[in-house]
């Protein structure tokens, strides 16, 4: 026996959402969402909006399409709300904005707007804002199955601080940071081993991502955005770990103002970092700003990346001078002179003896050149140790990485 009934199909779940005063008004958005969602998506009023995101229907939400124009901006705040109470629930925000002011889309975007697209909409804008959200939804899934950091947070640690500023372009400080990070990951053969950590704090040109071969994150921008509720745990998750030995906070994914972050903020990251890690590694922008002072102060050995040239010779005079003048403790640097003369070339080594006096410092680390191997090994994403096992510069970088968890042992010993 059959019922003469007609079974009827469950609806399909909406993906997305229109939220405006007045969708009329975004005509173009409306064929838009058509064709990228057919049936699969609905419109809500600014009021509605807030309503629905605390049903259940609107756990199947992928994102909104927020579309405001000036006369939305007296309304500032329930959109501001609105948009907070998005990224809180996991559904991303797309602004689609007719003469709204930049310093309302700014705001937008910094309490968690994922895109802004200007209205009337660019042919094939909205598809390819879609595109770009799920291809970081993918990504996401795959650093946190391989990538993302697996050790816990212990809070137990009072890791040594050793951040590394070339004083002039092309000193190859990120290479030294990234290659001493990693020897000093391997010195210890202990059960455990070290806790190395390795913070890329050069915020707008930052190439540790590239040099190991890791994905930038919008972790970094969101942990880098609200330090002030960051602890011990929401550290660990913005990290990736590099061949289950190194962990690594990476550049953001966009290019931020330095002073984006304050001397508070660094602090915040510096002091977390060190109660879970042996060893902070902090590879620093070539620029002075206005945290230098507090990484300073912070470091236990601040390594100083020079070459035998006079803009190097120069640079470091000016820095020494700088140090000087505001009482800052430049006596902690550690000059490191990069591609230096072989033992043969006295010539060379001449050059070296009168730039030290000629600056009054002391060069205690002579880097050999490493080569082409050199810039092998970062276009490969992996340290020198790994391609290039006895690399003259290589060699240098272990040795200095024995000698600092060396003597980082006798003064806890003989503490």
């Amino acid at each position: 026996m059959t019922s003469n009934a007609a079974l009827q199909e469950e609806p399909a779940p909406i993906v997305a959402c229109t939220v405006s005063r007045d969708v009329q008004n975004f005509d173009l958005l409306i064929e838009d969402m058509e064709a990228e969602c057919h049936e699969a998506w609905g419109d809500l009023s600014i009021e509605d909006a807030s309503v629905f995101l605390d049903q259940p229907e609107a756990e199947t939400l992928e994102f909104i399409a927020l579309a405001i124009d000036q006369e939305d901006e007296a309304g500032i705040d329930q959109i501001t709300d609105l948009i907070k109470r998005a990224s809180e629930a996991g559904i991303k925000t797309f602004v689609v904005a007719e003469e709204v002011s930049p310093i309302v889309l700014h705001k937008l975007l910094k309490l968690g707007a994922e895109e802004f697209m200007p209205y009337p909409l660019p042919d094939g804008a909205l598809r390819d804002a879609i595109q770009r959200m799920r291809n970081k939804a993918t990504q996401a899934e795959l650093i946190d199955a391989t990538l993302k950091t697996n050790i816990k947070a212990t809070g137990d640690r009072d890791g040594v601080v050793i951040p590394v500023q070339g004083l002039a372009g092309g000193t190859g400080a990120t290479t030294f940071a990234v290659n001493l990070a990693w020897e000093l990951a391997n010195v210890d053969k202990g059960d455990e081993g070290l806790r190395v950590c390795l913070l890329d704090l050069d915020l707008q040109f930052g190439s540790i991502a590239t040099y190991l071969d890791l994905p930038r994150r919008e972790a970094v921008f969101e942990l880098l955005q609200d330090t002030a509720s960051m602890d011990s745990d929401s550290f660990m998750q913005a990290l990736l770990t590099f061949n289950e030995k190194l962990q690594v906070l990476t550049a953001p994914s966009e290019l931020i103002p330095l002073d984006m972050i304050s001397p508070q903020d660094v602090q915040k990251i510096i002091d977390v970092a060190r109660t879970n890690f042996d060893y902070v590694i902090i590879d620093m922008p070539q620029s002075v700003v206005m945290w230098t002072e507090t990484v300073l102060n912070a470091a236990h050995i601040f390594f100083a990346m020079t070459e035998l040239d006079m803009r190097s010779a120069q640079n470091t005079l000016r820095v020494i001078r700088a140090l000087k003048g505001e009482d800052l403790p430049y006596q902690k640097l550690r000059y490191v002179l990069n591609r230096a003369p072989g033992f043969t070339d006295l010539n060379g080594k001449s050059r070296v003896k009168r730039m030290a006096e000629s600056l009054d410092i002391k060069i205690e680390l002579l880097m050999p050149d490493g080569g082409k191997q050199v810039v092998q090994s970062n276009d490969h994403g992996v340290p020198l140790s790994e391609v290039a096992t006895k690399n003259p510069l290589r060699k240098e970088i272990q040795k200095l990485a024995q000698s600092v968890h060396e003597t980082n042992v006798a003064a806890v010993e003989g503490a």
